[in-house]
């Protein structure tokens, strides 16, 4: 099969939304609106940008329109989206029972109030190591966070943020992380290679986070007294427990709302059936405008990708690293860091970056000298980095739903991922960790 030529203005119906879509929320944001991210409507621009991209496209309608689709159905989309509804309908029945109000007050009578920040990035960081997800462990910790900075004087972006930069260092780290599986196949290395180069990256990142929410945690909180309902608590401690035993996030989510909708039947005389519907449906509604976006950008990437616009950004960067003065290995590795953040912020998923820039990283790692272990954790860290900031990013996107937030207020307080691109920066110049002779190891 013929490869597409690399062409630059493929590129143009992606940079008309990115502008738009960035551009209406800070001006709303300046103007002091509410919800500023929001008065715009994503996935309006979205379809105007599919529009461009069909009157750009050097093809027939017809196949641009099988393209879109073909964008729009895929597995990591569809996925995706099952797990906006199912987080949705999870978060809205526990709600309606009361199970976010007596988890908080649990929390709140085992750790002290200044404490929470660390507790919600350490928990979710842990979760989603076990689950290999950032997706779940979000829709399973984020209503807990709202809880906590409704129960105290704590700021919700910052809660926000401790659960997304948490969920981000497991997914990081996971070994069953799809990110980690596509960054080691793609370099040829195994997964306990790639996770001792990222571990001494990431891990002084995790630890300069941990004390960073301690300090902005501290000081008094309100806390009211409450008695707690422990059965009401049980739905979040049996998914956090099914979560870690490793268990697929869409079962976790289902028997999570099945649960949910139970203990609320069961303590509740006045709370039946209809009300389990209602509430489900409630949660799967607040996920639509989520949900839709996610489609219409999977489609936008696969035509950007087609048309040659992904491939002209890689062989931009990879011919920039031929200009960069500096030593070979680490001309090598800004390059394969730039690659795969650029192919992130347009494709706005991690895993999808990775597989795209893999092939191409990998030559640079070969004519620079970078150790295929160090390519395979700097492709994940740097597309963890970046999808956990883009305001337009699935994790990001869906904390804001649960939370009823600006994207914008919310980046800012994701300190993990900030420190983790610092970290990752810092190892590059100064070439840490110093890897051993590589021993000839078998990819998985």
């Amino acid at each position: 099969m013929t490869q597409t030529p690399a062409r630059a203005w493929a590129l143009i119906p992606l940079l008309f939304f990115l502008v738009v879509f960035l551009g209406s929320g800070l001006y709303f944001s300046a103007v002091g609106a509410e919800f500023a991210f929001y008065q715009i409507k994503a996935p309006v621009v979205a379809v105007v940008a599919i529009v461009l991209s069909f009157l750009l496209a050097r093809q027939s309608f017809h196949h641009s329109v099988e393209r879109l689709l073909v964008g729009v159905g895929h597995p990591n989309i569809i996925l995706m989206c099952l797990v906006f509804l199912l987080a949705g309908a999870f978060a809205s029945v526990s709600k309606s029972i009361g199970s976010v109000d007596a988890t908080v007050q649990f929390g709140l009578q085992i750790m002290p109030a200044s404490w929470v920040l660390p507790a919600l990035f350490l928990i979710s960081a842990f979760i989603a190591t076990a689950m290999g997800t950032s997706m779940g462990t979000i829709a399973a910790t984020a209503p807990i966070a709202v809880g906590f900075a409704q129960a105290t004087s704590l700021s919700l972006p910052l809660s926000l943020g401790a659960v997304v930069g948490g969920a981000m260092l497991g997914d990081n780290l996971s070994m069953i992380s799809d990110t980690t599986i596509a960054a080691t196949r793609s370099q040829g290395v195994s997964l306990k290679d790639k996770f001792r180069v990222n571990v001494w990256i990431a891990l002084p990142a995790a630890l300069a986070t941990v004390v960073l929410l301690a300090l902005l945690g501290d000081g008094e909180h309100t806390v009211p007294s409450e008695s707690v309902s422990y059965w009401r608590v049980m739905p979040y401690l049996l998914v956090f427990a099914l979560a870690l035993s490793g268990m697929n996030v869409l079962v976790v989510l289902v028997i999570g709302i099945v649960t949910a909708g139970l203990t609320g039947v069961i303590l509740s005389p006045e709370y039946g059936l209809v009300d389990v519907n209602g509430a489900i449906y409630q949660g799967f509604e607040s996920m639509f405008e989520i949900m839709l976006l996610s489609m219409l950008i999977g489609g936008l990437s696969q035509l950007m990708n087609d048309q040659g616009g992904t491939r002209w950004l890689i062989e931009r960067i990879h011919s920039l690293t031929r200009w960069l003065k500096l030593s070979s290995q680490r001309a090598g590795e800004i390059g394969i860091a730039l690659l795969v953040v650029t192919a992130n912020l347009f494709v706005a998923n991690n895993t999808v970056s990775i597989v795209l820039c893999g092939e191409m990283a990998k030559e640079i790692a070969a004519e620079y000298g970078v150790d295929p272990r160090r390519s395979a954790s700097l492709m994940d860290i740097f597309s963890c980095v970046v999808q956990g900031l883009i305001p337009y990013g699935a994790q990001v996107l869906l904390a804001c739903s649960i939370a009823s937030l600006s994207p914008l207020s919310l980046i800012g307080a994701i300190h993990y991922c900030w420190a983790l691109g610092l970290a990752a920066l810092l190892a590059i110049a100064f070439n840490r960790p110093r890897l051993k002779a590589r021993q000839p190891a078998r990819s998985i």
